[in-house]
């Protein structure tokens, strides 16, 4: 699905995207419960020292920051600015030195070719429409060059507290695609095409153990993780719904609790190379 003809209408998704992801604490979210991973994209994108290294959606730096300190020169785009300030304090304290800029997945503002490698960790895949923010991976991609993205598969955790969501969330604008399908190998080998090739698909897991019960969690998410917040904003006058979703999170919680308040969530490693 490539993006709409509409400007207008396309300033006004990216305006409420930008706001969604300023809600709450994501950088929180990132240092806290999930922190391996951008390390675990760094390394297989094979990140050497003086790479030129663009993060899409980078967020507060979890992949950036990583690659920074592997002697990378590294861009850290991302929609929304207001995520930056926690990624430079962070990146002070470790010693990383990188440059932060807004900017939309959609429409990168860098020329062809202009990046060694090409990554997002669980970020491009919250990018409305998917195949304007692949084609755009590839373009700023140099021939030879390296596209790396971590995204939460359907089936797992994540994927599934999206599907949970769904029937409290407002509808999607038109033309939007669930984040999740970049979990799906066939959804991203579709959207790269043959503008890639020594393609590496991987699932695997990281271990979330941040949380004691699943209340803890669902009341983290609550107050931390834009998507959730909004989902949660959407029910501010419909108080039965909201408790029906509170347990529906808390019920997500509880059957995937390995009996030690530890959670695997599943995720897709995608390395490709883009054609010479």
């Amino acid at each position: 699905m490539t993006a709409p003809n509409d400007p207008d209408a396309d300033r006004t998704l990216k305006a409420r995207h930008r706001a969604m992801w300023a809600l709450g604490d994501y950088p929180a979210v990132a240092a806290e419960v999930i922190p391996a991973l951008g390390p675990v994209l760094v390394d297989a994108c094979g990140v050497k020292p003086g790479a030129q290294v663009l993060d899409v959606a980078a967020g507060s730096g979890n992949a950036a920051i990583p690659a920074a300190l592997a002697g990378a020169d590294v861009i850290a785009g991302d929609l929304t600015p207001e995520l930056f300030d926690a990624g430079r304090r962070t990146a002070a304290e470790q010693g990383a030195q990188l440059r932060w800029e807004q900017a939309d997945a959609e429409a990168l503002p860098y020329a062809d070719g202009a990046f060694d490698v090409v990554m997002s960790c669980v970020g491009v895949m919250f990018a409305p429409h998917h195949q304007a923010a692949a084609d755009e991976l590839v373009r700023v991609c140099r021939p030879g060059g390296t596209i790396g993205l971590i995204s939460w598969t359907p089936e797992g955790f994540i994927g599934r507290m999206f599907a949970v969501m769904k029937p409290y969330a407002a509808p999607p604008p038109p033309g939007a695609s669930p984040p999740p399908l970049w979990g799906d190998p066939a959804h991203v080998a579709r959207l790269l095409g043959d503008r890639v090739t020594d393609v590496e698909v991987r699932r695997a897991t990281v271990r979330v153990d941040h949380f004691n019960t699943a209340e803890e969690f669902r009341d983290y998410f609550k107050a931390n993780y834009g998507p959730t917040i909004a989902v949660y904003r959407n029910l501010a006058d419909q108080p039965e719904r909201a408790a029906e979703l509170d347990e529906a999170l808390a019920e997500l919680a509880r059957r995937d609790d390995l009996g030690w308040g530890a959670m695997d969530w599943e995720y897709l490693l995608v390395t490709a190379r883009r054609a010479e």
